[in-house]
């Protein structure tokens, strides 16, 4: 049976798997979904048409899966998806998706959330990115697989950060982050390749050296960018790593960060 406190409030019709543990005080509606292994913590409100996977760490007063804060929404039915093994400290706000776009807010696994940081409506975020404090994205933004936004970084709406990529502290992004490359400042521009992070998580020096030259062609060999882009994806059919920013820069979206 699960862990649950006295104190908790959850609802008849929530589906808690066996060995989930739910602290002091807090509220899972009826239609959550919860995973084995999870913990819950004090505090902590799980609503709306909201699954969460195994083994998801939820700290103290955070907000899983509640409306959307979009002028737009009217009571739709849609839905919130995390994955397995995220944390959610302190204070996070994750909201579900709305009915304009794709319904659903999807988080995939071992993310990190740390304070304070917010997840809005119909955001994809991949697997093993990491919010620093205060991080905030808006609506309709993808985060890439590795990505890592620092503390009190904020992304636009329908913005998209690649995989592999870094937003320092403070940072405010108005258009997209292509993978691997560090973006800096407000509005955020390149500077550089996020080199060590590449390394920790056991990039060839072959690929690096291959990601740095894209970089260059993008950034600073001066080229208009459709020219950039060839040279890019000529490349990428010889180094397997270049295929995610060959495939990123493919799609417009908002333009990328220049």
């Amino acid at each position: 049976m699960p862990l649950i406190h006295p104190t908790a409030l959850v609802d008849a019709g929530a589906r808690i798997a066996d060995d989930v543990s739910i602290g002091a005080f807090s509220i899972v509606g009826g239609d959550v979904a919860i995973g084995p292994g999870t913990r819950i913590g004090p505090h902590v409100v799980v609503t709306g048409r909201t699954t969460i996977g195994a083994r998801n760490r939820i700290f103290q007063f955070a907000s899983v899966g509640d409306v959307p804060q979009d002028r737009k929404y009217g009571g739709e039915p849609t839905a919130t998806v995390l994955g397995d093994d995220n944390v959610v400290r302190e204070y996070v706000s994750i909201h579900a998706g709305t009915a304009q776009d794709r319904g659903t807010t999807t988080i995939g696994n071992g993310n990190l959330f740390l304070a304070y940081t917010h997840v809005a409506h119909d955001c994809v975020v991949g697997d093993h990115t990491t919010f620093s404090n205060n991080a905030q994205i808006a609506g309709h933004v993808t985060i890439g697989d590795f990505a890592v936004l620092g503390a009190y970084a904020g992304v636009h709406q329908f913005c998209r950060v690649g995989a592999h990529a870094m937003v320092a502290a403070g940072s405010i992004v108005l258009q997209d982050v292509p993978p691997f490359v560090t973006a800096a400042g407000y509005p955020a521009k390149p500077r550089g390749i996020n080199s060590e992070g590449l390394r920790r998580r056991g990039f060839a020096a072959g690929d690096i050296a291959a990601i740095r030259r894209a970089y260059k062609a993008l950034y600073r060999a001066k080229l208009p960018l459709e020219e950039a882009r060839e040279a890019i994806a000529v490349e990428a059919k010889a180094v397997p790593a270049l295929r995610l920013m060959d495939a990123f820069l493919d799609i417009p979206g908002r333009g990328i960060i220049r």
